[in-house]
């Protein structure tokens, strides 16, 4: 790699907003080469008045004529599995935004194109970038907390959606279920990060508390076993704000314990008195882009490949079933390439 990545915006809805803000503050390892999306208006505005980025109706067309190390894919949840294999085929290196792909199929199809190819694959796990995550990794992979017991992971906000405006989320063909595969997907992978181990089992219980207009679920209370022995619980929601004092997220082991605002991270060893440590706001999506161009230029592993994408899918889709049977459900992983287990 060189000491820059140019990168191609695959599709230029909300999200990519924030992607191309993340670019803009990482010119030192990051150039916008391209943008592809079927409205001109959307790709212009993305844009901007930075007029030597290449503009593309079609991302296919985007991937074979513009120079490009990598392609930064921002579509609708069942077009990213498509994207994610014509642009490894290519050569090119992905970003993808969540979830990484809709089923356990589409999933061993990108296992077997990165395993064939060698691309980096890495998943926009954004929430990982936060400082206080950061910081908790590093006191927990330090053994502060001795074995991990129990992690809580939370997301939930009242989303003011309408029929008018949720477009392809509400329904599950295109948004692969409800508010859990898609906000409910920060704290799954969040959870994961913490637990630093791989999900076995899954059980969860689903609901639809207001947005009735939607096939899915708005809201989720899930529960994993991970094979250390960490039970994980997941709560997220569309329909409510979290009660006050609701912690993003907090960890017991056999050493101590901590908890966290997204900002601030307390906590507390046994016999020792409470350590609070407050954080400056960061760009996440900003550390992202360049956590990515970085692993890419000094030919390094991200945080989250597609392995740790299809682990996460396949806690999810384990909630979609544990809730569709009452039961524990176990959890799909894929072991080689393309095979499902």
């Amino acid at each position: 790699m060189t000491d820059k990545i140019r990168i191609g915006l695959i599709g230029a809805g909300g999200i990519a907003g924030a992607h191309v803000e993340g670019y803009l503050r990482n010119t030192d390892k990051v150039v916008f080469a391209a943008v592809a999306d079927p409205v001109r208006a959307n790709a212009e505005a993305r844009r901007g008045e930075d007029t030597s980025v290449q503009i593309f109706d079609d991302y296919r067309t985007m991937i074979a004529e513009a120079e490009l190390d990598a392609v930064d894919i921002c579509l609708p949840h069942h077009l990213h599995a498509e994207a994610i294999i014509a642009a490894a085929e290519a050569g090119l290196h992905v970003l993808c935004e969540k979830p990484l792909c809709m089923t356990m199929d589409e999933a061993a199809a990108i296992a077997e194109v990165a395993d064939r190819t060698g691309v980096t694959i890495m998943c926009a796990h954004n929430q990982l970038f936060l400082p206080t995550v950061a910081e908790a990794k590093r006191l927990i992979e330090d053994g502060a907390f001795g074995r991990v017991y129990e992690v809580r992971t939370t997301d939930s906000f009242h989303n003011g959606f309408t029929p008018e405006s949720m477009g392809w989320r509400a329904h599950a063909s295109t948004a692969g279920g409800g508010e859990l595969i898609d906000t409910g997907y920060h704290p799954v992978y969040l959870l994961q990060h913490l637990a630093g181990a791989v999900p076995t089992e899954v059980t969860a219980m689903l609901s639809r508390h207001r947005l009735e207009f939607m096939e899915g679920e708005d809201s989720a209370q899930v529960l994993v076993r991970y094979d250390n022995g960490v039970v994980g619980v997941v709560t997220t929601s569309w329909a409510y704000d979290a009660a006050p004092g609701t912690e993003k997220f907090s960890l017991v082991g056999e050493l101590g314990s901590m908890s966290s605002d997204g900002v601030t991270l307390t906590y507390r060893l046994r016999g020792q008195d409470p350590v609070t440590i407050s954080f400056e706001g960061v760009h996440d999506i900003a550390a992202e882009v360049s956590h990515f161009a970085e692993c890419l230029i000094e030919g390094k592993r991200p945080l989250h490949t597609h392995v740790e994408g299809i682990d996460v899918l396949g806690v999810i889709l384990a909630a979609y079933e544990s809730d569709r049977t009452r039961a524990f459900a176990p959890v799909q992983r894929i072991t080689a390439a393309s095979a499902v287990v």
